[in-house]
């Protein structure tokens, strides 16, 4: 049975509203385009700490540009609380090892579970050395990303460096669509893969058979 993991946020935000403090959060984030509505969002309660760690963006042009879209979106988003940008290293060779043998697996398959892991453990990691509060992950506001399986991993993490998880889905409430609206807004750079070379090529191929289906009728 799945749960349902944007009322249980809002749960914990209401407990948060009514203690009358304002945590530090470490949101884990993945590009400008999908940290723009969770920072709207999550400024209203907390103090933020937006955590960068991507190996598996290629080629490092990209991982260089979504991060400077980041950072420009963080000194340009309107905010009621504190928004730091920490941009962990870039390490593809731990993408790559993971991938390894999985370079055909398809999207949203083992490959990227592990992918998940890797970079939500480290998100964890980082939570608990800067005495966050709590971290999550922008990962959740995309359609095309599980939220049971993110949620799990991050609550397992959570759990093992004693920081707790804060659980989303943040493409619920019309959280995606608001992100659509933001980018916009903003002129974000905004990309139609998540940032493997993997993806990259399977979007390809997507693209190169519609174009072929077209071109048939």
């Amino acid at each position: 049975m799945n749960v349902n993991y944007q009322i249980l946020l809002e749960r914990e935000l209401a407990r948060i509203a009514d203690a009358g403090r304002r945590p530090r959060l470490l949101l884990h984030a993945c590009c400008a385009p999908c940290s723009s509505y969770c920072l709207e969002y999550l400024t209203a309660c907390f103090d933020i700490v937006v955590y960068y760690y991507n190996p598996n963006i290629a080629p490092a042009a990209e991982f260089e540009h979504r991060l400077a879209e980041l950072r420009r979106l963080a000194d340009e988003l309107p905010r009621e609380g504190s928004v730091e940008v920490v941009a962990g290293a870039y390490e593809p060779e731990k993408f790559y090892a993971l991938a390894k043998g999985l370079e055909d697996a398809p999207e949203g398959g083992e490959r990227c579970r592990r992918c998940f892991r890797l970079r939500l453990e480290s998100a964890a990691r980082k939570a608990a050395e800067l005495g966050c509060d709590y971290f999550t992950t922008t990962l959740t506001i995309s359609p095309l990303k599980d939220a049971q399986l993110l949620n799990a991993i991050g609550k397992e993490f959570g759990e093992a460096v004693g920081v707790p998880w804060l659980p989303s889905d943040f493409k619920k409430r019309n959280g995606y669509r608001r992100s659509c609206e933001l980018s916009r807004e903003y002129g974000l750079y905004r990309q139609d893969y998540c940032g493997c070379v993997y993806s990259r090529l399977e979007r390809e191929r997507q693209r190169a058979a519609k174009e072929n289906v077209t071109q048939l009728t």
